[in-house]
């Protein structure tokens, strides 16, 4: 199967997909990528704006991942407003997305972003503090395990099953932090593959 893995970070999602899929990845931080690259070196990595890569590439894929950036929707943020965390607009590239893979995509596709601090605006699944938007069911999981969100870069490192050491100039907290829980991402992609029963939807 072809995989588009938009915003693709270091690859928390894609951690445990393994390499029976021709994968590409589009991630727009070169020192990101890179990082990225060393650990699915047999991925396409692609530098670039994933929202244009999108647009432009959708019909070459059989299933396509995004997680767009979330910070200006995150419930947690809006909670902690204040002198240097000031109100900002929603970025609605969230939303430009979903509706264009919602009508114009014929494979399998997942958005994924966070808990937001309102309804999200289209009809959505909710799993382990995630949204989730998809065209096909995604059967309940409960992996059992804290996300550690808030842990030092080591317990991060333990949770995700990725070692930032030899990385420099690198915001490591935030990268480890950006990643979806790797058991969910499989499980998500098992889903679209019919490799679940789906007997429940979240």
């Amino acid at each position: 199967m072809k995989i588009l893995n938009l915003y693709a970070g270091i690859g928390g999602n894609r951690k445990l997909w393994g390499d029976d899929h021709e994968i590409t990845a589009v991630e727009y931080k070169q020192e990101i990528a890179d990082i990225y690259h060393d650990f699915f070196p047999k991925d396409t990595m692609v530098v670039g704006d994933a929202h244009q890569y999108l647009l432009k590439h959708f019909e070459e894929y059989d299933f396509i991942w995004s997680s767009p950036p979330c910070p200006t929707h995150s419930l947690v943020r809006k909670n902690f407003v204040g002198k240097n965390n000031k109100p900002v607009f929603p970025d609605m590239k969230l939303y430009e997305g979903i509706l264009f893979l919602q009508h114009y995509f014929k494979g399998k596709f997942c958005v994924e972003n966070v808990k937001s601090f309102y309804k999200p605006l289209v009809s959505y699944q909710e799993m382990e503090n995630h949204y989730f938007w998809t065209n096909f069911l995604i059967s309940s999981l409960k992996t059992g395990k804290d996300r550690e969100h808030y842990g030092t870069i080591g317990v991060l490192e333990d949770r995700k099953g990725f070692s930032l050491s030899k990385y420099k100039n690198v915001d490591k907290r935030l990268a480890l932090k950006n990643c979806v829980e790797p058991e969910l991402g499989k499980h998500i992609l098992d889903c679209a593959l019919g490799k679940q029963k789906q007997k429940s939807l979240i």
